[in-house]
């Protein structure tokens, strides 16, 4: 029987919390020390994961901020020049969707390596993979140069940015949930997930800027230069997590290692753990394929069908994301209090009530209603299910597998509902177009299917959400899953 232990922690309100790595059931008060070892968690520790995780994750989203925008921008022409109309969009976003393809196999083998090595040394190789591919992406030459070894190029980086993704936001959650003091998991584990609107903002903001004045940045070298960009973060989060000591959860599995090899197989982890995947995938619907369809197609849509001007786009991008930034954290905080799974079925409905007005506002060719819209749609909604489901879903998984679940769970959710949704949008937007050629805008009566599947995304996270016992400060290091 372990003893009691606490955690001091001037930052931390005091709380009462079991320690995660007592195997103990008392509930104990957090500085800890226990009759065989010592376990401390001390504020600068704390902050240090909490910026350290942020880091990777500002970089993961800037990433796919940038490549959704230069996507939905700027790609076509570069590197898809096509005589046919929307072909070169539609060919943008399918490299788009390449990077999601390759996540659930980056998440399967960094997850795996996560399990078996430790979260920060594949959180080190998951950064820099992401980083590197960013950089590459913004010295390659285009179309006019090399031909068709321009998108094999763009293709070839952009599957290895997934590889590298694919398990990045999962160790980063991973990484702080097993961090956190019991009773705050929600708010800490959310703390890393506010890189997703610090790498927003930065990609938004450098695009406004390339775009501020200029009428086609394709035209010179400007558009390379936020993914060179790329390589600045890159350094910071390296440093920094070079820096950072192992998860405590995982240094206390480290003790028994053959019992963490137990679980690594990817058979005994389907075999196991195949219904809370799916439940987790569910989970992932609205708030995956939400982040996508606002993040990528609505700016296409507002830019390319509605013919606003791209700096419209990247506006409300910016102001979505400084939303969020609250929003997240919030969360968090909410979902400590009241449990994970009723505030994410609460932002499931906000995204699902929303969608109607939210695309109406997007046809209607106003700048301020598709800047509020965008804010309301992805600042409250979308990034409300993502500050919840930054603890929910390594909760919800066991001790031995949780890196490789988590990371399993989300990529190939990200697939299905993240990948394809601007596939299927642009070519729902196509169709709408071919029965309404003569038209200003042919593509605008697409805004109501667009909201229909919104809506069905949400109805999908609405439903799994009652598949799922409430998993708050569960022991860590139990070995079984939820379900």
């Amino acid at each position: 029987m372990a003893a009691k232990s606490t955690i001091s922690c001037q930052d931390v309100p005091p709380i009462q919390w079991r320690s995660p790595l007592s195997t103990s059931s008392d509930t104990v008060s957090a500085s800890a020390t226990s009759a065989d070892e010592t376990v401390e968690i001390d504020p600068a520790t704390l902050r240090r994961a909490a910026w350290t995780c942020s880091f990777g994750s500002a970089l993961e989203y800037y990433d796919f901020a940038l490549y959704s925008l230069a996507s939905a921008l700027v790609f076509g022409p570069l590197f898809f020049p096509s005589h046919i109309p929307g072909m070169g969009l539609i060919a943008s976003f399918g490299t788009y969707f390449l990077g999601f393809a390759a996540r659930p196999f980056g998440g399967i083998l960094f997850g795996a390596l996560g399990d078996k090595w430790g979260r920060k040394s594949v959180l080190l190789i998951t950064v820099t993979l992401m980083g590197v591919a960013s950089t590459g992406i913004g010295l390659l030459p285009t179309f006019q140069t090399i031909g068709y070894w321009a998108p094999a190029l763009l293709i070839l980086m952009r599957i290895l940015q997934g590889l590298g993704a694919g398990a990045e936001q999962a160790g980063a959650a991973v990484m702080m949930t097993e961090y956190a003091p019991r009773g705050r998991r929600g708010f800490f584990a959310s703390l890393p997930f506010l890189g997703i609107q610090v790498g927003t903002i930065i990609a938004a903001l450098v695009y406004f800027a390339l775009l501020f004045g200029i009428d086609d940045v394709t035209s010179g070298w400007l558009w390379r230069v936020p993914f060179l960009l790329s390589s600045v973060i890159l350094v910071v989060a390296l440093y920094m997590r070079a820096t950072l000591k192992e998860s405590p959860a995982f240094a206390k599995m480290r003790e028994a290692s053959e019992e963490v090899q137990e679980h690594l197989g990817l058979r005994a982890l389907l075999r196991q753990s195949w219904k809370t995947i799916l439940v987790g995938m569910g989970l992932r619907a609205a708030e995956n394929g939400g982040s996508s369809i606002y993040q990528v197609l609505a700016l296409s849509f507002v830019v390319h069908t509605m013919g606003m001007r791209p700096l419209v786009g990247t506006i409300a991008l910016i102001s979505a994301a400084i939303i969020g930034a609250f929003t997240v954290p919030i969360a968090g905080l909410l979902s400590d209090r009241f449990g994970r799974v009723k505030i994410y079925r609460a932002f499931a409905i906000v995204t699902a009530v929303t969608a109607f007005p939210v695309w109406y506002a997007f046809s209607t060719g106003n700048t301020i209603c598709v800047v509020i819209a965008l804010t309301v749609a992805l600042g409250i909604g979308i990034w409300g299910m993502f500050g919840t489901q930054a603890a929910l879903l390594p909760e919800m998984f066991g001790a031995h597998h949780r890196y490789v679940a988590v990371s399993l769970t989300r990529e190939t959710s990200a697939v299905i509902s993240g990948g394809l949704t601007p596939l299927f949008g642009s070519f729902g937007i196509a169709a709408i177009s071919h029965f309404h050629l003569h038209d200003a805008h042919p593509g605008q009566s697409a805004w109501w299917v667009l909201a229909i599947y919104v809506i069905l995304l949400s109805l999908t996270t609405i439903i799994a959400t009652f598949f799922l016992p409430e998993p708050r400060n569960r022991d860590l290091l139990n070995p079984k899953d939820i379900l």
